[in-house]
């Protein structure tokens, strides 16, 4: 196991070849190398200027109305019986009703320093492409997001979002139809296109620099989280978690308290059970491979290909993760757990009925696990990344469970 200093972590990962350890890097076909080395020399450029980064927080400050809130659930934590506190970060009220915009408008003004025209990428549950067609609109650039035909069904409220700011909405049809066949689309897009076009990836995966750039666009979560915990309660949290899939808004949330006396908990969906096509829990069932240019843990079929993976949360039903967080597992300073869909649509509908927040199904993964292991602690706090906001799975919550009648209260 790698020897790792918390203390200088950032300084040191990923390397220069965009590794973690063993994981993350590039692999790329070959006339996509000097698109990708473009993209590196240009992140490194402007992500150590003053002007980039001043404009950028003029954007969150102005623009996205950060600095988002902590938010103690003082019934949600009475209603688990404990004395354990549960606190939420509240990136639901960031603009466009989730973490994404943090990377998006990052990417976006990296796009119009290397004079880019157009931006593209892939979304799940919807919520990357409102946030990057947010940012294309705000900076005056064409743009085209693929969306699985499943997850287009879903997803209708942020589809009808993403074509109202102007953007090119491609329904992809083959194999399963969600998130995966999603990026296979939007790479090739960018492959025929890479020289006036900048695919701005969803989450903390892909080619290095991707992961590198999603999670210092996203530490802005993690560094404010922090902040208000201490500034709320004058401790640290005990335990830090967040729901992962491809793991951009837990890498954000997790980091800046890597060298802190913190448990930090990642979420991984378990939906249907433990079977093969029941979940999308890659770090509990999967096994080291390469997908989407970068190496990391992966789930896989019998003849080693990306396997079936399902998820109530569009934005978590992804064969892979994020290079870092198979890091941050394999040196043992993250722990990786799991949440059922019935546990994440339970939560959906308490902290909707006793917060009057309704939370995206990707979030209510980690809400489910805090109210878990609220119960397990009994004292203690527990801060949560609530990713997103749940007006988009309202529809589909509604058709397929009502309106919680079947919850006690």
């Amino acid at each position: 196991m790698e020897n790792v200093n918390y203390a200088t972590y950032l300084k040191n990962y990923p390397s220069q070849d965009g590794k973690f350890g063993r994981f993350g890097g590039a692999y790329l076909p070959e006339h996509l190398v000097p698109a990708m080395e473009e993209i590196t020399e240009a992140y490194l450029t402007i992500c150590q200027s003053s002007q980039f980064i001043n404009e950028l927080r003029r954007i969150r400050r102005e623009f996205q109305g950060r600095p988002t809130p902590v938010y103690h659930c003082e019934r949600l934590s009475r209603l688990n019986g404990s004395k354990c506190q549960i606190y939420l970060k509240r990136e639901d009220l960031n603009h466009t009703g989730a973490h994404k915009l943090n990377h998006c408008m990052g990417e976006g003004l990296l796009a119009k320093f290397m004079g880019k025209k157009r931006i593209i990428a892939e979304t799940g549950a919807g919520q990357h492409g409102v946030a990057l067609a947010t940012a294309a609109a705000f900076f005056g650039l064409e743009c085209t997001i693929y969306m699985g035909e499943v997850d287009i069904q879903k997803q209708a409220p942020n589809v009808a979002r993403m074509k109202v700011l102007g953007t090119n909405v491609v329904s992809v049809s083959k194999g399963q139809k969600t998130l995966k066949e999603a990026v296979d689309a939007a790479f090739e897009d960018y492959s025929a296109n890479y020289k006036d076009t900048i695919y701005c990836i969803g989450s903390a995966v892909g080619p290095h620099p991707f992961p590198m750039m999603v999670r210092d666009f996203q530490f802005v979560v993690g560094e404010e989280a922090r902040e208000q915990f201490k500034e709320m309660t004058g401790f640290l949290p005990d335990v830090v978690t967040a729901c992962v899939g491809g793991g951009s808004n837990s890498i954000g949330m997790f980091l800046p308290f890597i060298n802190d006396p913190v448990e930090i908990v990642g979420v991984e969906p378990l939906g249907r059970g433990k079977n093969q096509g029941d979940h999308a829990a890659s770090m509990t069932y999967g096994s080291e491979g390469v997908m989407h240019g970068f190496n990391s843990i992966m789930l896989k079929d019998d003849k080693g290909e990306p396997a079936p993976v399902y998820s109530i949360a569009s934005g978590l039903d992804y064969q892979s993760v994020g290079p870092e967080h198979a890091f941050l597992r394999e040196i043992g300073r993250v722990k990786y757990d799991t949440a059922s869909d019935a546990e994440a649509v339970e939560a959906f509908f308490k902290l909707s009925r006793y917060e009057g927040i309704i939370p995206a199904l990707e979030s209510s993964h980690a809400v489910a696990y805090a109210m878990r292991r609220a119960k397990e602690m009994q004292h203690g706090s527990i801060l949560v990344n609530l990713s997103g906001r749940g007006d988009k799975d309202i529809d589909y919550v509604i058709e397929k469970y009502g309106f919680g009648e079947n919850y006690k209260f």
